[in-house]
């Protein structure tokens, strides 16, 4: 046992938030102290305009191992053994769950989640609110739910169909199957897979290439993305517009485009 705290957080000179889950005993289990910390650490992140990546990675031989299922629950409101009521435990208990990574999601500035080993159940869940996934080659990724005869509901059965489609929702979370980081790139649950060697360091630098971009047009994009995966061809292109109507107005996109096209045609072969 230890009494290091579950969840440590560091920022860079670069604006980038690490998050770190410490809990290698429990297999970095989320608990209701280990969620605490981390909605602490989304607030901040969402609150706080020098930030502008927040990294979610995690030590010992488990990136997640999903809920700690010894740990407890925060009861709100008191539920009976019913369809509604389970239902509704699952919308307002769960330590917060469902509530954290809809804010996660819905926070206009990027979340980037780094596995360095297996990714399972609740931890699954939340890096699937993240915006970019990265994977060690010796990452793997799972939903036991299956094997207790229910399916996961912190957003498991939704985002991982929507990312991925019903194909993979099928072989994950239907058959139970688990698969490698090589799998979770075809299938697009990843968006890169790196060697082991170097995995750290590949992650560090592109939460800096992150940190580099205009924040006004990741945010803007990153809620135009969304609202186009959930529209038709036509209402999608207006989203486009919309988003450019705003940033298209924005001092220091003007002052940039003026730079840029000034030095066209400046040099001579």
């Amino acid at each position: 046992m230890t009494d290091a705290p579950p969840l440590l957080t560091q920022e860079t000179a670069e604006g980038v938030l690490i998050v770190t889950l410490n809990r290698p005993d429990r297999l970095n289990a989320l608990d209701m102290a280990t969620m605490d910390l981390l909605t602490e650490a989304v607030i901040r992140f969402r609150d706080t305009p020098e930030l502008k990546v927040m990294l979610i990675r995690a030590t010992g031989r488990y990136f997640c191992s999903g809920a700690d299922l010894k740990g407890g629950q925060r009861k709100i409101s008191p539920t009976g053994q019913t369809a509604s009521g389970i239902r509704e435990n699952h919308r307002l208990n769960l330590n917060g769950m469902q509530q954290l990574w809809d804010e996660m999601e819905h926070i206009e500035k990027p979340f980037v989640v780094a596995h360095h080993a297996p990714c399972v159940g609740g931890g699954l869940e939340m890096s699937l609110s993240c915006d970019f996934r990265l994977a060690a080659k010796s990452a793997s990724y799972a939903f036991p739910e299956g094997l207790f005869g229910v399916v996961p509901a912190s957003g498991g059965v939704s985002r991982l169909t929507r990312l991925c489609g019903p194909h993979w929702a099928r072989w994950l979370i239907m058959a139970n199957k688990s698969v490698s980081a090589d799998q979770a790139l075809t299938m697009g649950l990843v968006h890169q897979v790196f060697p082991d060697e170097s995995f750290e360091d590949e992650v560090m630098d592109f939460c800096r290439h992150l940190a580099k971009q205009n924040a006004e047009q990741m945010g803007a994009a990153k809620v135009a993305i969304e609202l186009c995966a959930e529209l038709g061809r036509d209402s999608a292109r207006h989203v486009e517009r919309m988003a450019n109507s705003a940033l298209m107005l924005n001092p220091a996109y003007l002052e940039t485009m003026r730079n840029y096209v000034s030095k066209l045609g400046s040099k001579k072969d």
